[in-house]
């Protein structure tokens, strides 16, 4: 979720396409009605079987990764649309009965499982019994008709593997959300530090600067010595409250790498990341050491807000600093944001170089900060 907006962040490509792929491999079953139908005497029949299945297949993919996208973004799925579904599925291959025969029961594997993945769990379990005596009935009350005992024992196969598929999507959900929770209340609790800091710094002195200045107005036309003599406390006070203001913002701009590396344990840890960070640090020059604190702090944060990752690797160099994971990876090809475009900006004032994007073996994020060859 994007802090700034509240929103969900969108989905990497990498796992748009995995997607569509869990969605899309389990069609490779349909090949006995496709068969089927493409071996019926009438052309028609043909026509209306092809057709059918191959608006089942598109509709159960899509159903598939509407109510999948859902779930990554952490929103309920909706009962009432998820029945229309169901029930437009169920009838798109029962209309393939013409060209599919009694092959179209196979159509009942995927509904059931559907429904696993898209109802409340006594609704679905309700569909998956409906789907598993469908054959059993036909074959009672449709002349010609064998009992397919072998679509029955798919249809409870598929749903029971569908529960598991659910139940780890759900907890993967609630781990994200998770996450997402601990970044929000680290971020709401260091503004309510800064604020706090900032209204014990300021709240005396301006009180005070403000009662100064009304007594001064006050006495302009009465004693000119005196009320030169207040505003120029007004003006005192004012140059120490500015003080004091740029000391406290000083303090939480100042940053070192060995700080920063156990303030990273830290919020891995919270964060329920495990955390493989290096135990030697070399000696730095402190503008280089400064340099890679915020590059870890930045990183750090992407990890714990963004990334869904199980594990973060940080590893410290003499010449350059690498936080990586492996989450999600970056959703652009360019990443940028805030965090991002200042460590780039400090980067830039020691002619260092900032590396954002995939990690080498193909998967999860990296951000490297390597200095300049003159300076290595």
């Amino acid at each position: 979720m994007d802090l700034s907006t509240g929103q969900p962040r969108p989905v990497s490509r990498h796992w748009r396409v995995t997607g569509w792929l869990l969605a899309a491999v389990w069609l490779f079953f349909l090949n006995v009605p496709l068969a089927t139908a493409l071996h019926q005497p009438a052309p028609w029949r043909r026509l209306v079987g092809v057709a059918a299945l191959v608006a089942f297949s598109v509709g159960y993919v899509l159903l598939f990764q509407w109510a999948r996208k859902l779930r990554q973004s952490l929103l309920p799925i909706p009962v009432g649309r998820a029945r229309a579904g169901l029930l437009l599925l169920f009838a798109v291959g029962l209309a393939s009965m013409p060209g599919t025969g009694g092959d179209w029961l196979a159509t009942l594997v995927y509904v059931a499982a559907a429904a696993v993945f898209l109802l409340p769990l006594g609704e679905s379990l309700a569909v998956v019994v409906l789907c598993a005596v469908t054959p059993v009935l036909t074959s009672e009350l449709v002349a010609g008709w064998e009992a397919e005992h072998g679509i029955v024992f798919a249809v409870l196969l598929a749903s029971f593997a569908m529960f598991g598929v659910s139940q780890l999507a759900q907890r993967n959900s609630e781990l994200r959300a998770a996450q997402q929770e601990i970044g929000r209340l680290a971020v709401a609790e260091e503004r309510a530090r800064a604020a706090r800091d900032l209204h014990d710094i300021l709240g005396h002195s301006l009180t005070v600067v403000a009662i100064k200045a009304e007594l001064a107005g006050r006495l302009l036309d009465v004693d000119r010595e005196r009320a030169a003599a207040e505003i120029a406390e007004v003006e005192a006070l004012a140059r120490t409250a500015l003080a004091d203001v740029r000391q406290t913002v000083g303090a939480y701009r100042e940053v070192s790498l060995a700080a920063e590396l156990a303030g990273a344990r830290s919020a891995l840890a919270a964060a329920g990341i495990a955390a493989d960070v290096s135990t030697e640090v070399p000696e730095l020059p402190q503008q280089w050491d400064q340099l890679f604190g915020w590059a870890v702090r930045e990183g750090v944060t992407n990890v714990v807000r963004h990334s869904g990752a199980r594990c973060c690797v940080i590893r410290v160099h003499p010449d350059r600093v690498e936080v990586s994971d492996d989450g999600r990876g970056p959703s652009t090809p360019e990443p940028s944001g805030h965090g991002l475009v200042g460590l780039r900006e400090r980067a830039r004032r020691l002619d260092a170089a900032v590396t954002v994007g995939w990690r080498p073996e193909g998967d999860g994020f990296l951000l490297r900060v390597h200095a300049p060859e003159d300076a290595r």
